[in-house]
């Protein structure tokens, strides 16, 4: 029966759905190839020889150390969080019928990065050990991750207030969402005023975004709700692929558009305020790599999601490699890294029209 149903279908349509899965695999064979380089660049000298002994547990000491309990956590949470925070957007696009909404955009990381002031101010999270460059610590991490996570859920739920019981518009949701972020981000600037000049700090490196951040426990958390993310919204692809031709196509389809728009917005607002809890705001990701599969690929949510996730890792993990190896031994702060690759996307597509996909 299944044999039948395949000669059946055209030919020109299984090579135009071969070339969007081979198109899928580069991207993967790119973030594995790029994830070996990213585990060998930094001020310790390693070999890509090293590198794949040491993967294949064939290697023990300083080797050990350096790849396992360093770079190799890092590279993971670097593909991990761009995956999340890429297909996040690339959800929260079609379900607001907005291609500026992002974690980002709404406010969200705005929100995470309050709950963080609040602990390092409030709750006293932050501190210094010395008078060094690196002084600033922050004494508490889970404490500063569960507020940062409160804030990030709070500015969640008054989103889909707005958009559940309010019914305002999926533009005005937009609007809604940079209002948060202004009043979120007012009220940390309110904070600090108030704050040592030791608190300060630690809210600014906390809101810098930081992937080397993470540890094994913090990337299996972030990779379990990301995974499960995954397979929610493509079991939802079709309603998603509906809802792009407009709400009323959509439920003359049978899709209940309120369900999955609610639905949709938590899952990819959790997975979102988990990744900006842990590593700090990290803009414009959920923004990049949507748009530029959506280029490639399509609006057919059947490619577009899982090229958007792998899109998002490659991206993240080549914004913090740059980060690491630019002026090394320094590190920059990936969120100025995707912020300057961000940046420009967002005034082109306000430049094309708000609004319009």
């Amino acid at each position: 029966m299944r044999q039948v149903a395949m000669e059946n279908i055209p030919e020109s349509y299984l090579k135009y759905t071969q070339r969007k899965v081979f198109i899928i695999c580069l991207l993967v064979l790119a973030t594995a190839l790029l994830g070996v380089y990213a585990i060998n660049a930094g001020s310790a000298e390693l070999s890509p020889a090293q590198v794949l002994l040491t993967l294949l547990g064939k290697a023990e000491g300083r080797l050990n150390i350096i790849i396992w309990n360093i770079r190799l956590p890092r590279v993971l949470a670097a593909v991990t969080a761009g995956v999340g925070l890429s297909v996040a957007g690339c959800v929260m696009q079609n379900l607001l019928r907005n291609p500026l909404a992002s974690p980002f955009t709404l406010g969200i990381s705005q929100g995470a990065a309050f709950g963080a002031a609040v602990a390092i101010i409030a709750l006293g999270a932050g501190s210094t050990h010395s008078t060094s460059a690196d002084a600033v610590i922050i004494n508490n991490p889970y404490l500063v991750t569960i507020s940062a996570f409160v804030g990030a859920m709070a500015t969640t739920l008054v989103v889909l207030f707005l958009a559940q019981v309010r019914g305002v518009t999926p533009e005005a949701m937009v609007l809604a969402g940079v209002a948060l972020g202004s009043l979120f981000s007012a009220a940390t600037i309110i904070l600090q005023f108030f704050a040592s000049d030791v608190q300060v700090a630690s809210i600014v490196f906390w809101t810098f975004g930081d992937i080397g951040r993470a540890s094994w426990r913090d990337l299996e958390i972030m990779a379990a709700l990301t995974f499960a993310a995954l397979l929610y919204f493509m079991a939802n692809r079709w309603n998603y692929n509906a809802l792009d031709g407009g709400e009323e196509t959509a439920k003359g389809l049978g899709v209940d558009v309120e369900k999955v728009r609610l639905a949709g917005m938590f899952v990819a607002s959790l997975v979102t305020a988990v990744t900006v809890s842990f590593l700090g705001i990290i803009g414009f990701i959920g923004l990049v790599g949507p748009h530029m599969m959506r280029r490639v690929l399509g609006n057919d949510h059947r490619f577009l999601i899982p090229a958007s996730s792998v899109m998002g890792g490659l991206l993240l993990l080549a914004s913090d490699t740059l980060a690491r190896t630019i002026i090394s031994p320094v590190v920059l702060p990936v969120g100025a890294i995707t912020s300057f690759m961000g940046a420009p996307l967002f005034l082109y597509l306000l430049s094309r029209g708000y609004g319009k996909r």
